[in-house]
């Protein structure tokens, strides 16, 4: 590292993705990177680009998408209330995510509404239907 740099001015995308809780291990960063469901600024990027303090950042992880604006960098990964002060959600994001979590719990539910065996009055309303 120069010497005319700070430890905590830039960091890279991938590492500062693992040390704020949104990935695991920093090979499952560094894929979502490469395969383009993370976007730096409003552009593609490779994992080793710097990310720095009031940057803006788009991601797609699984059905959800976030966007975040980069609040301060760690050097190592904390506990999820550390990794929490190191972006800040916009509001419109966190709208949606949460509207689409609770579409998933209702969809989740009536899923499960219709599973399993039929009731003996199921079955007759079934034969009734049915004309057996």
């Amino acid at each position: 590292m120069p010497a005319d740099r700070t430890p905590l001015e830039r960091m890279r995308l991938d590492k500062w993705l693992w040390a704020a809780r949104f990935f695991k291990t920093r090979s499952l960063a560094t894929q979502a990177i490469d395969n383009g469901r993370v976007k730096l600024n409003g552009e593609r990027v490779k994992p080793a680009r710097d990310v720095k303090p009031g940057d803006r950042l788009e991601l797609r992880i699984g059905e959800a998408d976030w966007v975040l604006t980069v609040r301060a960098l760690a050097l190592q990964r904390g506990p999820a209330p550390v990794a929490q002060a190191l972006y800040e959600e916009d509001a419109a994001s966190r709208a949606r995510r949460e509207q689409q979590a609770s579409d998933r719990r209702l969809t989740a539910d009536l899923a499960a509404a219709g599973k399993g065996r039929p009731t003996k009055r199921d079955r007759r309303q079934i034969h009734r239907f049915t004309g057996d």
